[in-house]
C-alpha cells in the first residue's frame, strides 16, 4: 500500500514573504488611519484659541468695512440713478410737447403749402399781410426746430448718463455680492473659532474675556458675566467723566450717546440704534450730535483733524491696525468705547489693547 504523505509546509520566503509583509504593513497603516479619524482634534491652549479667534475677527472686520464702503457707493449711485430717471421723464415730456407742436405746424404748413407761395402771394388780396404771416411762421418754425434739437441733445446726454449709472451700479452690486460671499466665508471661520472656544473651560473663557478687556485675573468674581458687568459699570463712570471734560458740546454729546449704547450687540453693517459695528457706532454717536461722518473707518480717519496720541481728548476717533480697520470713541483716561466683534457687546476698553494707527478730532 502506498503511504500517504503529508504535503510539505512551504515557508514564506522570497517574493511571497515580501508580499505578506507588504499586506501586513498596509493593513496596519489602514487601521492606524481609521483609528486616527476617530480621535478628537489636538487640544489647543487658551492662548492659541484666542489667537485664532482674534485673527478671524480682524478678517471679518476688514471685510465688513469694505462692504460698508461698497454699500455707501451703491446707495449714492441708486440715488443718482433715480434723479437721472426723473430728469429724463421731465425732458421727455417736454420733448413730446415740442413734437406735438411741430406736428401741428407741419400740418398747417402742408395745408398752406399745397399752392406755390408765389402763386399765393399773387392771388392774395392782402400781400403785405400774407408776407407778415409767412415771416412769423418761418421764425416760429426755426425756433421750434431749435427747441426740439436742444431737447433731443439733452435726452441723448441723459441716456448716456443713465447707461453709465447702470454700469456703475451693476459693478457695485457685483462687488457687494463678492463681499457678502467673503463675509459668509469668514462667518464660517468664526463658527469654527466659537466651537474651539466652547471646548475651553468656563474659567479659561472668563480669563480670556478679562484679558480682552484689559483686566487682571484676580481669581474672584462670578466668571465672565460678573467681569462684564463690572466692565460696564466702570464704562459708565468713565464715560460720564469723559463727557464732562469733552472739548465741545458735540464731542460731549457723542460720548454721551456711546455711553448709552454700552451693552448693545455687535452686528456687522449695523448703525444703531439697537446694534452697531465699529464704524457704525462712531457714525451714530456723531449723528446724534448733529455731525455727519462717513460710513467706513478708512474714510472717518480723514473726516477731522489728525491728532497725536498724546493730544487725545474725549470725543476723538481712535483707529487701529495698519489697514485702519477698527475705530472707537475716546472717552479719556486712556479708554475708549467701541463695538469690538461679534462675541462682545459695545464696551469700554483701553486704547493700547490693539495696535494704534491714528486719531482724528471731528471738526
Amino acid at each position: 500500500m502506498a503511504q500517504h504523505r503529508k504535503p510539505k509546509q512551504r515557508s514564506f520566503s522570497g517574493h511571497t514573504a515580501r508580499t505578506a509583509a507588504t499586506l501586513a504593513l498596509a493593513s496596519a497603516a489602514t487601521a492606524t488611519a481609521f483609528e486616527g479619524t476617530g480621535h478628537a482634534e489636538p487640544r489647543l491652549s487658551p492662548g492659541e484659541v484666542q489667537a485664532k479667534v482674534d485673527e478671524l475677527y480682524r478678517e471679518a472686520e476688514v471685510a465688513t468695512e469694505k462692504y460698508n464702503g461698497a454699500k455707501e457707493k451703491a446707495d449714492r449711485a441708486e440715488e443718482s440713478l433715480r434723479d437721472l430717471r426723473d430728469e429724463a421723464a421731465r425732458k421727455t415730456e417736454r420733448l413730446n410737447s415740442a413734437r406735438q407742436g411741430l406736428g401741428s405746424l407741419a400740418t398747417a404748413q402742408y395745408r398752406a403749402g399745397a399752392m406755390d407761395p408765389s402763386v399765393q402771394l399773387a392771388l392774395s388780396a392782402e400781400p403785405d399781410a400774407f408776407l407778415d404771416r409767412a415771416a412769423r411762421a418761418d421764425h416760429a418754425g426755426r425756433r421750434q426746430a431749435a427747441d426740439v434739437a436742444d431737447v433731443r441733445r439733452q435726452v441723448r446726454e441723459l441716456d448716456q448718463l443713465h447707461t453709465e449709472a447702470d454700469d456703475t451700479l451693476g459693478d457695485l452690486k457685483s462687488r457687494q455680492a463678492d463681499l457678502k460671499k467673503h463675509k459668509k466665508t469668514v462667518t464660517g471661520k468664526l463658527g469654527e473659532a466659537k466651537r474651539l472656544l466652547a471646548r475651553l473651560t468656563a474659567d479659561e473663557r472668563a480669563r480670556l474675556a478679562a484679558t480682552e478687556r484689559g483686566e487682571g485675573d484676580d481669581g474672584g468674581g462670578d466668571g465672565a458675566a460678573g467681569a462684564d458687568r463690572a466692565s460696564r459699570a466702570d464704562a459708565r463712570g468713565a464715560a460720564r467723566d469723559g463727557a464732562t471734560k469733552a472739548p465741545d458740546s458735540r464731542a460731549a454729546q457723542a460720548v454721551a450717546y456711546a455711553r448709552k449704547a454700552l451693552g448693545s450687540p455687535y452686528v456687522w453693517g449695523a448703525t444703531g440704534p439697537n446694534a452697531f459695528d465699529c464704524s457704525g457706532l462712531t457714525q451714530a454717536a456723531y449723528r446724534a450730535a448733529g455731525v455727519s461722518l462717513p460710513r467706513t473707518t478708512y474714510a472717518q480717519i480723514d473726516a477731522g483733524r489728525r491728532v497725536g496720541r498724546s493730544e487725545l481728548q474725549p470725543g476723538d476717533l481712535v483707529f487701529f491696525y495698519s489697514g485702519i480697520s477698527h475705530v472707537g470713541l475716546y472717552v479719556g483716561g486712556g479708554q475708549m468705547i467701541h463695538a469690538p466683534n461679534p462675541s462682545a457687546p459695545v464696551r469700554l476698553a483701553p486704547i493700547d489693547q490693539m495696535p494704534f494707527a491714528g486719531a482724528a478730532r471731528v471738526a
